[in-house]
């Protein structure tokens, strides 16, 4: 916190009254931040004991990365501002769903829904809202399995419920998205058309990959356990 006044000190020739002002507000802008990295390090730790045990029993880890990201200021004000809420940390916590984010990357479509099942059998866990775009993909071809969670975090002298979204998708997906994102969100360049079709016609591979890959899977274990 310290650094953070400096630097709006330094940059900005913010008065010390101003910065005084602005304190409390900083304090619990940061706290409510930390609170939603506790709450990823919660669903991570739970999503490696699954990961874990699964190698146990079948030999094999499900789970091929899981990454987690808070929410840039910048864009939780954006978020905020775009549909008309006020920049404030009662709102983050009211109004959006997606400031702590959890990705989690499988080999196979059958263990993400695995995963996703086994998680919210956990009596801990709440679901607060599910989209399968991999039942139902979006109209570019985007697939994953979305789901936003809310999990207790236990302070000193409280307990709190926070929110996340996590996804899941194979490894396929994950391949697709991050390319078409790099792709559609190049700085000054728009995608034609053409190109959207083209990815379009490359989600559409990469389905079908998954749907031998999960296929091939399934021969393999039937013929390991007659």
């Amino acid at each position: 916190m310290k650094d953070i006044e400096k630097n709006l000190e330094n940059n900005f020739l913010i008065s010390d009254e101003v910065l005084k002002w602005g304190k409390p507000y900083l304090d619990n802008f940061s706290r409510l931040m930390t609170y939603y990295k506790c709450a990823t390090m919660e669903i991570e730790t739970k999503f490696n004991v699954l990961n874990e045990e699964f190698a146990l029993q079948h030999d094999r880890n499900p789970i091929n990365s899981i990454k987690s990201r808070i929410k840039k200021p910048i864009s939780i004000k954006e978020k905020l501002e775009k549909n008309k809420y006020p920049f404030t940390v009662e709102s983050i916590e009211k109004y959006l769903n997606d400031v702590a984010g959890l990705r989690v990357v499988c080999s196979f479509t059958d263990d993400v829904y695995m995963l996703a099942d086994a998680l919210l059998k956990q009596d801990d866990i709440t679901l607060v809202e599910k989209k399968d775009y991999i039942k139902e993909p979006k109209s570019s071809g985007y697939r994953s399995l979305h789901l936003i969670v809310e999990i207790p975090i236990f302070l000193s002298n409280e307990k709190k419920m926070m929110k996340v979204e996590i996804q899941l998708r194979t490894i396929a997906m994950d391949f697709w998205a991050t390319i078409e994102h790099q792709l559609k969100y190049k700085k000054n360049f728009r995608l034609t058309k053409k190109m959207e079709r083209e990815l379009f016609m490359c989600a559409q591979i990469s389905s079908h990959l998954d749907e031998k890959m999960n296929s091939l899977k399934k021969i393999i274990q039937e013929s390991s356990n007659p």
